[in-house]
């Protein structure tokens, strides 16, 4: 089979051509570092199938691009699929095939690391004690010990992230449609979201991007959080309103934010911009702010998350057509 694989860096290609070698020599893969988008997708002719990641646009156009041209199936090297047109995948029976789990703690951890960063200002004195200033002036945090943590989502990664907050000590409440009730006994309250926007002092997102979550937290409800709170988001940067998040930091309702995405982030993730000029105004606007820390969606980046969305996405190219039982998305 022959696979067109997109938004390639160097690690993609390295875990990918490690998993193939051992798993599936025969398969045939041509990386590209460029995203397969409406002016790119010309490159995905000749090819069976195509391999994706977050910042892959896959739309109507380019699905039945794909389609006329013989792409057979379409595989994301991620968990989550809202850049993808899947209504014009099922009529056109292509199957979608993502990674539903690759290490839930890698994101859960990062979501903790961010956290904990912004709190007790270790990137400032990291600095500092670098070009020998040891002063604490300004470095002031809090424990996190009894604070009350909000999860919104417990699946797998709103889970592990559930249980470090536990482990914390901190009272933990959990909104999600379909409540874990292992987590319930292990001290995890379930409320309705209404409650847990206004009681956290501390609100970390885990559900995917969809209909019903874009904005999940929009300017009304980002007023509604309790002055001082903290918000972390490592799921999908619509989740956050974010000119409205820009709002109340600047009125100073918030605490601070932890972000490891972004609304607009397909402009400049993944990509270094060091040298060239950022002309997001609301992302430069961001980045002002000294009580938020933003990284580069990583919390993914780990040796063992890497190894399992590799090993997944090339068994799920290994898939028999015959064996496919339902087109659509392939959990």
């Amino acid at each position: 089979m022959k696979v067109a694989v997109y938004d390639t860096k160097p690690y993609d290609q390295e875990y990918l051509r490690s998993a193939q070698v051992s798993k599936a020599p025969q398969l045939d893969l041509t990386f590209y570092e460029f995203k397969l988008t409406p002016q790119t997708m010309h490159t995905a002719k000749g090819f069976e199938a195509v391999c994706v990641f977050v910042n892959d646009e896959l739309n109507r156009d380019v699905v039945g691009f794909l389609y006329e041209h013989g792409v057979k199936r379409i595989v994301l090297r991620c968990a989550g699929y809202n850049n993808v047109d899947l209504e014009s995948c099922e009529k056109l029976k292509i199957p979608v095939f993502r990674v539903p789990e690759y290490s839930p703690h890698a994101v859960a951890e990062h979501a903790v690391a961010l956290l904990m960063t912004l709190n007790r200002k270790t990137h400032k004195a990291y600095n500092r004690v670098r070009e020998g200033n040891f002063s604490l002036n300004g470095l002031i945090g809090f424990d996190v010990y009894q604070k009350v943590i909000g999860v919104v989502g417990t699946g797998k990664i709103g889970r592990a992230f559930a249980q470090i907050m536990l482990g914390f000590g901190c009272r933990v409440l959990g909104h999600d449609l379909y409540p874990d009730a292992e987590l319930a006994t292990k001290g995890v309250e379930y409320v309705s979201l209404e409650k847990i926007i206004k009681e956290s002092d501390i609100l970390s997102l885990h559900v995917p991007l969809t209909e019903q979550t874009f904005h999940l937290l929009d300017r009304e409800r980002l007023w509604q959080l309790k002055p001082g709170a903290i918000i972390i988001n490592t799921g999908r940067g619509a989740l956050i309103e974010t000119k409205g998040l820009i709002e109340v930091l600047k009125k100073g309702h918030l605490g601070g934010a932890c972000l490891d995405v972004y609304e607009e982030e397909r402009r400049y993730f993944f990509d270094d911009f060091s040298n060239r000029i950022i002309s997001d105004d609301v992302l430069a606007r961001l980045l002002t702010f000294p009580n938020v820390v933003l990284t580069s969606h990583q919390g993914f980046f780990t040796h063992e998350a890497l190894t399992a969305i590799a090993e997944t996405t090339i068994t799920n190219l290994l898939i028999p057509t015959d064996q496919i039982n339902r087109y659509g998305l392939q959990k």
